[in-house]
């Protein structure tokens, strides 16, 4: 892996254009409607663990930045 797909030290199970791409697609089911309220239920619980991995990805990317760059979070 190169330096930019480097994941975070605990990586998620997907990469995370592949868990954002997944999310955008279980917001879009719950949106249109039409599931019975347990498909419901599972989607939703989906897309939690989904934003969960892009929140780890994004969090893993944005330490990377600050230690590159000589700073802490609170900047």
């Amino acid at each position: 892996m190169t330096e930019a797909t480097t994941p975070p030290s605990e990586a998620p199970e997907l990469p995370y254009e592949a868990a954002r791409d997944e999310l955008i697609s279980v917001v879009q089911r719950l949106e249109a409607g039409g599931t019975t309220l347990d498909e419901s239920l599972a989607l939703w619980e989906r897309g939690e663990a989904l934003a969960a991995m892009c929140q780890q990805w994004l969090d893993g990317a944005r330490a990377k930045l600050a230690a590159v760059a000589g700073t802490s979070d609170d900047a």
